[in-house]
């Protein structure tokens, strides 16, 4: 079919806006980045391929062949086209929506644009426009697929000025040829225009080409149904979008239509120490459009690091599409992923529970922030905490074709490395009767491994809970269980820990353990610290411990908390010192005077007493990490200067 330019009389007039403002609130305004043009302009070409198959479907207009943008440089005349082969447009039709600017009311539009930087775009037909970001002349040429239409062109400097008249093209379709700004030359360069189209326009269903390369992938994994995917068809798009990153570790497939149209795939990624709870990495499409990699308006807080794709053409945009609205509408698509997320990972914890506590560290972060934050999610994953846990692990039993009952409520489960993971109702299952109340809990193995030894050997079994964001999950535990108590293993130590002695006293009615505390109550001279004398059971029991009361410790760690530091040992604490250890018995021995040096025979002086106690004590607070590194310079020349006094005494 061939239309000539004979019939269309030429025509001069104006654009009809009502106003001159708009050219300069679309270069300037609307849209943040210059580079969006081509989205739009891509996007128009496939709407309009689109709008002529579902007219020829209905008898209206010939059906033509295969949809397909073909974007073509020209270096000599500095131009950029883009062209489809859709349903094109007739001279009445290019005046009502291209003259018009398609969008009712502009008055109103514009002024309320002025105040409201991100008022929701409706059908506002602006992204034609965008062209003029980066074109100081564009020119249309379009063909109407509808029998008997003629070719027109249309051309616009930018101005509310445009000229239309009759053209020439033998199919229909449309050419967007965009005379390029001198400052806009970087969009005549292919490798520009292939990254633009790979970012924007990748899923499209239609083909983009580039000086007839075929550029874009076209097929969308998240728009098919699961059933038509396999494992490997996840981990490729996953590679694709995040390349050098790993695989995931799950996924999550998102697929609904009422009461919004929702498409997507979330991954789960490896556990990397770097996530951004602020912005996100999750990629937001419309209608396999990239529109942001921000959607903090969408998705809850405690899902931002997630990866993958979240595409649905009813979540509101601002005009230029690079911000988003938040309504109801959109908390209720961020609850609707955050039930899916919880569901996944239900599922994963019910049928490999094994491989679920693998990667727990992975997606701990996201479930205990999202429980802090979220009730609805909290109710959902509540079962699906675990904890690591010094309980020996068992190994999974053989599971039956049918998935015995037995290899389901394995606990302590099984992971890599000789960990084992437990939940809390498990843990509880393996309580003593008059114990079943109190949860034993170790933040720091290394900084805490004097009083974790010490419940180990008498067969208490301790959760691990090492992560920062646990300083606020326990506590939270507490208040869902109100019943229980949780203890870090070095706030206070049972009677199941002490040795059960008498002790004899002295002329002056002193027992050995009055001796010790006063023998450290004189050599730190400090009202701050608690000093307790106890006998503790084990071999392996240290010379002394610090130990912090439950509640004065969480204070420290919420006061380190609010002001970003790591907390520290504070001003008040306990010091627990061991009367059973070789050491203190020495240090008993060794301030009564029977410790008789070599040559000289004199007893040791009460310094070197002193000298011995404040190095128990520093020894102490070195296990915690309570030495700050300033103070370790000096401990080490106090503890050689010492030495080196016991071996003058022969010690």
């Amino acid at each position: 079919m061939i239309s000539k330019a004979v019939v269309l009389q030429a025509e001069q007039g104006q654009i009809q806006i009502h106003t001159e403002n708009i050219f300069p609130i679309i270069k300037k305004a609307v849209y943040s980045g210059h580079e969006v043009f081509l989205r739009e302009l891509v996007s128009n070409g496939v709407d309009a391929i689109s709008k002529r198959r579902m007219a020829a479907m209905g008898g209206d207009c010939s059906e033509g062949p295969e949809g397909k943008i073909s974007i073509r440089i020209d270096r000599e005349a500095n131009t950029l086209t883009i062209s489809d082969n859709g349903i094109g447009m007739d001279a009445d039709e290019v005046k009502r929506y291209i003259n018009q600017v398609a969008f009712s009311s502009a008055e109103d539009f514009l002024e309320k644009y002025k105040q409201e930087s991100d008022a929701i775009i409706g059908h506002f037909g602006l992204g034609f426009y965008s062209s003029f970001m980066v074109a100081k002349q564009v020119e249309l040429v379009t063909l109407s697929a509808r029998e008997g239409a003629e070719a027109v062109r249309w051309s616009c400097d930018g101005s509310p000025n445009f000229s239309l008249e009759g053209a020439e093209r033998s199919e229909p379709g449309t050419d967007v040829v965009l005379h390029l700004m001198d400052e806009e030359l970087e969009y005549i360069e292919p490798s520009r225009i292939r990254t633009l189209i790979t970012t924007y326009c990748d899923f499209l269903p239609v083909e983009v080409q580039l000086e007839g390369e075929t550029v874009n992938k076209r097929e969308s994994p998240w728009r098919k149904s699961p059933r038509d995917l396999s494992d490997n068809d996840y981990i490729e798009l996953y590679r694709y979008l995040y390349p050098f990153q790993g695989d995931p570790l799950l996924w999550v497939h998102l697929n609904t239509d009422y009461p919004y149209n929702l498409q997507g795939i979330l991954f789960f990624p490896k556990s990397s120490g770097r996530a951004d709870w602020e912005k996100g990495e999750i990629k937001l499409y419309c209608n396999n459009v990239f529109v942001s990699d921000s959607i903090k308006e969408v998705v809850p807080r405690y899902l931002l690091p997630l990866r993958g794709v979240i595409d649905s053409p009813d979540i509101p945009l601002n005009v230029s599409r690079s911000a988003l609205q938040t309504d109801r509408r959109v908390r209720s698509i961020g609850g609707f992923v955050a039930k899916k997320v919880g569901d996944r990972l239900k599922e994963l914890h019910k049928d490999d529970p094994k491989r679920y506590a693998e990667i727990w560290e992975s997606v701990a972060p996201f479930i205990k922030i999202g429980a802090l934050e979220d009730d609805k999610f909290a109710e959902q994953v509540a079962d699906l905490v675990l904890f690591g846990t010094t309980a020996q692990p068992q190994e999974q039993p053989a599971a039956a074709d049918d998935q015995s009952s037995e290899a389901q409520t394995l606990d302590p489960i099984p992971a890599e490395g000789g960990k084992a993971y437990t939940t809390l109702a498990g843990y509880r299952t393996r309580l003593a009767t008059d114990n079943d109340k109190r949860i034993l809990y170790c933040t720091d193995e290394a900084g805490q491994a004097g009083a974790l030894a010490l419940w180990k050997s008498q067969g208490a079994e301790v959760l691990l809970a090492d992560t920062f964001i646990d300083t606020q999950f326990i506590p939270w535990l507490e208040y869902r269980h109100e019943e229980l108590k949780f203890q870090r293993v070095d706030s206070e130590l049972d009677d199941s820990l002490q040795e059960k002695e008498s002790e004899l006293s002295d002329a002056e009615g002193k027992d050995s353990s009055e001796k010790v505390r006063e023998l450290f109550k004189g050599a730190l001279a400090n009202d701050k610290i608690t000093i307790q004398v106890q006998a503790l059971k084990g071999d392996n029991a240290p010379a002394a411990l610090i130990l912090l009361p439950e509640q004065m410790r969480r204070i420290n760690d919420m006061g380190a908390l609010m002001e970003q530091r790591l907390p520290g040992l504070p001003d008040h604490h306990v010091l627990l010192v061991n009367r059973k250890h070789p050491l203190v018995e020495g240090l008993l021995k060794l301030s009564a005077g029977s410790v008789i040096t070599g040559a000289g025979g004199s007893s040791p002086s009460q310094q070197l007493a002193d000298d011995l106690s404040r190095h128990i004590y520093e020894l102490a607070r070195l296990a915690v990490g309570g030495l700050e590194p300033n103070e370790l310079a000096g401990f080490q020349q106090r503890s050689a200067t010492l030495m080196g006094q016991l071996m003058q005494r022969g010690l």
